[in-house]
């Protein structure tokens, strides 16, 4: 069968914006299938609306962390017959201004890190069947903020920590490739809330990490945790079959 006629599907969570909005135009550019969410439906679409019409994406807002939401996003998977990519993007830097652990409360800890690891490490594990299905691949968005410490980053690295943990378990225990990739630094919404008093236009664009992340994708290299930086370029780009 030609690819038209049975395409890839890819969920991407948090694609209203940022890194995720770009992964799901670049897929939708190469004829896949794909879902995504945003906790804010009205950015959801108005950044979706310049896809052509042909495009295969399916946007339902909602938030990752929402057990009836995840269950929705699990049906539509089901629906499109199994899931080859997923991308855990959806993510909260927690209360903002960023403040020192001891001004936070446990309430507030606990938010930041089930909104970005445990809630996104819920869906991994609901749509284990639908990966299974196509031999899929996770990637879970980390962050320089996962393994290095820095001030009033506390709940964001807590919590990218455990994502790259859980996803890499979800690796080992499955056979499937899962990977924890740090994009780097980028020109974002979320960049710009973490330092609100900084010129953040020297950061790259989140559209020249998409061509790594899929290359890494399509390598199928050893499940493990990767820096975008470092994942080399293949000599054409459309490098996700």
């Amino acid at each position: 069968m030609t690819r038209e006629l049975n395409p890839k599907t890819a969920l991407v969570t948090g694609g209203s914006e940022g890194l995720g909005l770009e992964l799901v135009r670049t897929l939708s550019d190469r004829g896949w299938d794909v879902v995504t969410d945003a906790r804010n439906g009205d950015r959801l679409h108005a950044n979706l609306t310049d896809l052509p019409a042909r495009s295969r994406v399916r946007a339902m807002p909602g938030d990752v962390a929402d057990a009836v939401h995840r269950g929705l996003l699990v049906d539509l998977v089901a629906e499109l017959g199994g899931l080859d990519l997923l991308v855990l993007n959806a993510s909260t830097l927690g209360p903002l201004p960023m403040r020192p652990l001891r001004d936070l409360t446990a309430v507030e800890l606990g938010d930041t890190i089930r909104g970005t690891a445990g809630a996104n490490a819920a869906l991994m594990i609901e749509l284990t069947d639908q990966l299974l299905r196509r031999d899929g691949v996770v990637v879970g968005i980390s962050s320089d903020a996962a393994v290095e410490h820095y001030e009033t980053w506390g709940p964001y690295g807590a919590a990218k920590a455990a994502l790259d943990h859980l996803v890499q378990t979800f690796g080992a225990e499955t056979g499937l490739a899962a990977y924890a990739v740090d994009p780097g630094d980028m020109r974002t919404r979320m960049q710009q809330d973490a330092f609100p008093d900084e010129d953040i236009a020297d950061r790259p664009l989140p559209a020249t990490v998409v061509p790594r992340l899929l290359a890494l994708v399509a390598q199928r290299r050893p499940s493990g945790r990767y820096r975008a930086s470092d994942i080399e370029l293949p000599a054409r780009e459309d490098v996700v079959a």
